[in-house]
């Protein structure tokens, strides 16, 4: 009995598996799975293609439908971002570039004389209150002469061994200076009204031994002026300074 179950199920599981395979055909045909699938490749059809043909069929190929947007898409590369707009820095404006190039001086100082002479020329080039504005009183002295001298001594019997210090050294021309004057007790070398005239004593007294002479310049204290002229332009200013150094006034540019 058992045998008999055994061999049914093996011819069971036998016709079910050829039934699988194709081998009893179909409802469709006769044919066998097998040869349907050799008749699927077509084999003595085929044809080889080489690499160059291959490339040529599939460019002659048909687009899929609906697919002319996409493979349009793939086919061309994207389009470059635009550039960002490059920052332009802002315009200087015109009237501060037009007060930049404008120029700030400096002149004097300048005695009561001669600042009303260069005040003069001044009101030729009509600056307005430019002048006015810019004018200031200074105390300054007018020089007269330069004196050769050895500092004030401590007292009269300092500056009397000075002297015979000095006349030990060749030096004959000299006296103690007196009065109230901050000078006092100086001794005077010799008086100059020039002041290359009294550089040309100092180098002889050195020569002879004399190392504390010096040279100070001498004269009244005076009012004097300076001006400080703003907004000019180039030509203007080089007016100015031609105009100052007639005066020997010093020139000197400023903060616009």
């Amino acid at each position: 009995m058992l045998k008999f179950a055994f061999w049914t199920l093996l011819f069971v599981n036998a016709g079910l598996f050829a039934y699988g395979q194709g081998y009893f055909g179909s409802g469709a045909g006769n044919d066998h799975e097998p040869a349907r699938l050799k008749r699927q490749f077509n084999t003595p059809k085929l044809t080889l293609l080489t690499g160059e043909q291959a490339a040529v069929a599939a460019k002659a190929a048909p687009a899929p439908a609906g697919g002319d947007e996409a493979a349009a898409a793939q086919a061309e590369p994207p389009a470059p971002a635009p550039p960002a707009p490059a920052v332009v820095p802002a315009a200087v404006p015109a009237a501060t570039a037009a007060r930049a190039a404008l120029a700030c001086l400096d002149v004097g100082a300048l005695s009561a004389g001669d600042a009303r002479r260069f005040e003069a020329r001044l009101a030729a080039l009509d600056l307005g209150g430019q002048v006015q504005e810019g004018r200031k009183t200074v105390q300054a002295q007018d020089v007269t002469s330069w004196l050769v001298n050895v500092p004030p001594q401590p007292t009269r019997e300092a500056a009397e061994r000075k002297v015979a210090e000095l006349r030990n050294l060749g030096v004959s021309d000299l006296f103690i200076m007196n009065g109230d004057s901050p000078m006092k007790n100086a001794i005077s070398l010799g008086a100059f009204k020039t002041e290359s005239g009294a550089q040309a004593l100092l180098a002889q007294l050195n020569k002879q031994g004399v190392h504390t002479a010096r040279i100070t310049a001498r004269g009244p204290q005076t009012t004097h002026y300076t001006y400080r002229l703003r907004g000019l332009d180039e030509a203007t200013r080089k007016r100015i300074v031609g105009y100052a150094e007639r005066y020997d006034a010093e020139t000197r540019a400023c903060r616009p």
